[in-house]
This record gives structure tokens, C-alpha cells and sequence, in this order.
């Protein structure tokens, strides 16, 4: 279980930063506005998805249990 959810941490985070890296690249060569903001939400619901994965974490495998 730990294993499987440490995995889907680092997938999300990784996605996280793959959609970051398409809206700087699209920022840097002059882009459409409309691409940038996709890929804003995008990337905040990739943060939050990540986010909810890590305090899961935390809350399931803590040092308080």
C-alpha cells in the first residue's frame, strides 16, 4: 500500500512539472493566452491532486501511528 502511494506521489508531482514545463514553453515562444491558461488549471489540479496524495500520505503512514 505504502509503496503503491509513494508511486502515485511521484507520478503526480512528475505530471506536475511536465505541464509546467509546456506552459513556461509556451510562455517563452509567444503562445496563445488561451493555451497558458489551460495549462494553469491543469496544473493546479495536478497540485491538488498532489497535495491530497501527500497528506493521505502523512495521515496513513505518520510518525504518530
Amino acid at each position: 500500500m505504502q509503496t503503491a502511494l509513494n508511486i502515485a506521489i511521484a507520478l503526480a508531482l512528475l505530471f506536475v512539472v511536465i505541464v509546467l514545463g509546456m506552459g513556461l514553453w509556451n510562455m517563452v515562444r509567444g503562445g496563445p493566452g488561451s493555451t497558458s491558461q489551460k495549462l494553469m488549471r491543469l496544473r493546479v489540479l495536478g497540485q491538488a491532486i498532489a497535495v491530497v496524495l501527500i497528506l493521505g500520505a502523512l495521515f496513513l503512514f505518520g510518525q504518530g501511528r
